[in-house]
This record gives C-alpha cells, structure tokens and sequence, in this order.
C-alpha cells in the first residue's frame, strides 16, 4: 500500500512560497497553477518546457481555466476573470477584511466552487460558495476555517470536501447547486498531516495533499486507505491528474515556515507519471 513514489519527477522546479491548486488546461495542454502568497498565476507545458507569469492585484487562491480562453481566478476579494487577451473584470465582488480566497474547483456542471478562509485561520471564518455562469452566488457551507480539497466523484452524485484543521475528508449527496447528507469519508490520523487539496481519479478514488505530512493518498470508493506516496517536500499543498492521457499527478508544494537551505524541493511541482487514471476537468462556464 505505502511506497515513495517511484516515479516522481521534479516537473517544474520554483521555489513558490504557497504553491497550490494543479490544474491541466486541457484545451491549452498545459499545467495552471498558482503561488498564492506571491499573487501569481503560473503555466508550463509539459510538451515544450514553456513557462508563464501572470501576476495579480491580490493574493490569488486558484485559477481555472474558462471556456471561451482565459482564467478565473478566486482572488481575496471575491472571484474575477481574466480573458483571453488579458483583461481583467469582477465577477464577484465581495471584500471582507481579514479574509481571502483559497482552493476553488469547477463542478461537472461548468460552476466554480470557491472557498475562503481568514489569513489568522480563525475558525469558522471561512466559507465555501458556488459561483453560477452569470456571478451568481450561493453559499453552500458557512463557518469553515481553511476551505481546500473539493472534487466530484466520476458520476457526479458525490462531493469531496476538506477544512483542512478538522483533518477530516467529508462527502456530501450533491445535485446542481444542492448538497446534503455531510458524513466522513476519511479522517487524517494524528502525526499524518492535514488534508489539503484533493483530486478524484477515474475509478472513483479520492487522492490528497498532506499538508505537513509529506505524503498524498489515495482513498478507495469506500473511504479505505489504499496507497500512501511519500514525497521530498513535507508541505504538498494539492494533487491534480494531467498530461495528454490524464494519468500523470502532479503535486504542488510550498516552502513558507521553512529556512532557506531546508527542502530543496519545497515550493516546486511534483509530478507522478502513470499514477492513475485521471478524470477531465470541465471549464469554467463563465
């Protein structure tokens, strides 16, 4: 079940402060992913080893790609768009001092979920909300702490989702907009880390980011533990399937709390070559 990755690979060596949220751009073959505490969005193509910077106004949780080109991107003060030629526009607006955008994903339906959380991790300061086409927003969970790891099993029926401190894996009943049934999937046992960003493979297993546990899993369908990747950086941040057949993992990092000649790695990305199946992540329809 454990093993240390045989396989991974350094795919795109930074030293990001807060990397996070992996995403494939399947139209763009290419890798999004951002470094939060340092407002930037980053892409590498895998095929050609070209890499983009596109720096933000505020500090950037995540970015997924739209459907017509361009990004949207959950920023601190609620979720903008950037087009295909770079501009930029609110497309909800909502600033709460103290507070910022963190991990957010796009459902089968084409909305983005996107959650937040406070910078002095207060708990219940954060929330997770679903952002319609049209900026509309409805609150699904309020009173979350740090919101992170949101994906949808391969039919669709279920959501994973993780505050991170409760080190618990919750699933939910979802259909459209409404959620129910919250129950645990998987708790993170103490000494193990604390689930961060997660992604759901093909065959329905729900894969994880230990944060300060050095390590993404993989859970079976059932919640079972069923394999354990150990990695050269001890804060992965979020784990996301790509490539041109979905089967490659790559793995963000991040070096903050750490001293300058501490983990080479830290703060890179991380990529686990036929790791499993991946499923297609849909854009945002917005």
């Amino acid at each position: 079940m454990s093993g240390n990755g045989h396989g991974l690979e350094v795919a795109v060596r930074a030293t990001a402060e807060l990397g996070e949220g992996p995403t494939w751009d399947a139209a763009a073959k290419r890798l999004i992913w951002v470094d939060i505490l340092s407002s930037r969005v980053h892409t590498w193509d895998p095929a050609t080893g070209r890499r983009t910077v596109l720096v933000t106004e505020q500090h950037v949780g995540a970015a997924k790609p739209r459907a017509g080109g361009g990004l949207a991107v959950n920023l601190r003060d609620g979720v903008g768009l950037y087009g295909a030629d770079g501009g930029f526009s609110w497309l909800v607006r909502e600033a709460v001092p103290g507070r910022r955008g963190n991990d957010a994903a796009v459902a089968p339906d084409g909305s983005l979920w996107a959650g937040t959380m406070r910078y002095d991790e207060a708990t219940g300061g954060g929330t997770l909300s679903r952002i319609a086409p049209d900026g509309s927003r409805t609150e699904i969970l309020p009173d979350v702490t740090i919101s992170n790891g949101i994906g949808w099993s391969p039919d669709g029926r279920l959501m994973y989702y993780a505050d991170t401190p409760t080190r618990r894996i919750d699933v939910f009943d979802v259909a459209g907009a409404e959620v129910t049934g919250r129950r645990l999937f998987a708790r993170i046992e103490d000494g193990a880390g604390f689930p961060d960003g997660l992604c759901v493979d093909a065959d329905g297993g729900v894969w994880v980011a230990l944060w300060d546990g050095g390590a993404v899993r993989r859970y079976a369908p059932d919640g079972s533990l069923d394999r354990v990747v150990e990695l050269p950086v001890r804060r992965p941040t979020a784990c996301a399937f790509g490539g041109p057949d979905l089967t490659d993992l790559y793995v963000t990092s991040a070096r903050v709390g750490l001293g300058p000649a501490e983990q080479p790695l830290a703060g890179s990305v991380l990529v686990l070559a036929g790791a499993r199946q991946g499923l297609a992540q849909p854009a945002f329809a917005g």
